[in-house]
């Protein structure tokens, strides 16, 4: 019975993933339609999306594996703090490397 529970609860966490994702991509396609400095492309939306879809699912895999509550929360740390660097890079770029959107 267990087994069954825990298989409904990551169903519903990847569901709880997936909708997180599209609200926050809804934010920039909304943007544009009221504002010119908000100018995303195709592209933009598809690389926001596999950015934003591979943090959900490496958390999600962070949930299911790692059981201690000090090594879960510090390997979600170094996550998120991942995808904002990555994200700020894409935008700004911070460092200056060749994926830097400026």
């Amino acid at each position: 019975m267990k087994t069954q529970q825990t298989l409904i609860t990551s169903k519903q966490r990847i569901t709880i993933i997936l909708a997180v994702i599209v609200a926050i991509l809804c934010v920039p396609l909304i943007a544009m339609q009221f504002t010119n400095e908000v100018n995303w492309t195709t592209e933009d939306f598809v690389a926001a999306g596999i950015l934003l879809l591979s943090t959900g699912l490496a958390i999600e895999l962070v949930i299911r594996n790692i059981k201690t509550g000090t090594s879960r929360t510090i390997t979600l740390i170094i996550i998120l703090i991942a995808l904002f660097l990555i994200w700020a890079e894409m935008a700004v770029g911070i460092f200056g490397s060749p994926i830097a959107g400026s």
